[in-house]
């Protein structure tokens, strides 16, 4: 990817073992999919607010924040949300490296490109899917996208004219139009163990 063959990848001297070992906690990247509307920021936020209160150094990370700055210059084609997705992907990694529980909130369409930030990742990767049906994130339709989208002021709106690929083997699945926003945080946790 680099445009540049005349860097050198320079070694830190605090290891991830230090930071680790300093907030008593392993670094791990949470990555939330689903459509929009199906609960993604709303259980990560919640999850967020609980291992805060628990003293465990946690960011979120959120589509719709991360557009403003690091990605505002991609467009929503399927090659600019590829690239967002790869950015998003080293960040994810530099946060876990330095031992924090990063909360990645983010549509995420295509199975290829989480496949892509599972791959950096490896091990610290944990695939949540958000699993509500394209029907009851339209009538949520908490940010009046779905609505824009249908009245064609929208173009390549996920679910809509541009497909989701939902996940084949995410480690945790909630279906947020079955359980409550305290449920979902309940079973991530577990799953989590902590």
């Amino acid at each position: 990817m680099s445009k540049s063959d005349n860097i050198v990848w320079h070694p830190t001297v605090i290891k991830r073992e230090n930071h680790e070992s300093l907030l008593n906690q392993k670094g791990i990247c949470l990555w939330f999919t689903g459509l929009s509307g199906s609960g993604k920021s709303t259980i990560a936020q919640a999850l967020a607010e609980t291992l805060h209160k628990d003293k465990r150094h946690i960011y979120t990370l959120d589509g719709d924040n991360i557009r403003h700055g690091l990605c505002k210059d991609l467009s929503f084609s399927d090659e600019d949300r590829k690239e967002n997705i790869r950015r998003i992907g080293e960040v994810s990694k530099l946060f876990v490296d330095s031992g924090t529980i990063v909360l990645c909130s983010f549509i995420s369409p295509f199975i290829k490109d989480r496949m892509s930030a599972r791959s950096l990742l490896e091990n610290d990767f944990i695939e949540v899917f958000i699993d509500c049906p394209f029907e009851i994130c339209a009538e949520r339709d908490p940010k009046g996208l779905y609505k824009q989208a249908k009245a064609g002021k929208i173009k390549h709106f996920t679910g809509l004219d541009s497909p989701y690929e939902a996940p084949i083997n995410p480690e945790i699945t909630i279906k947020s139009n079955e359980i409550s926003i305290e449920g979902a945080v309940q079973s991530i946790r577990a799953f989590l163990n902590i």
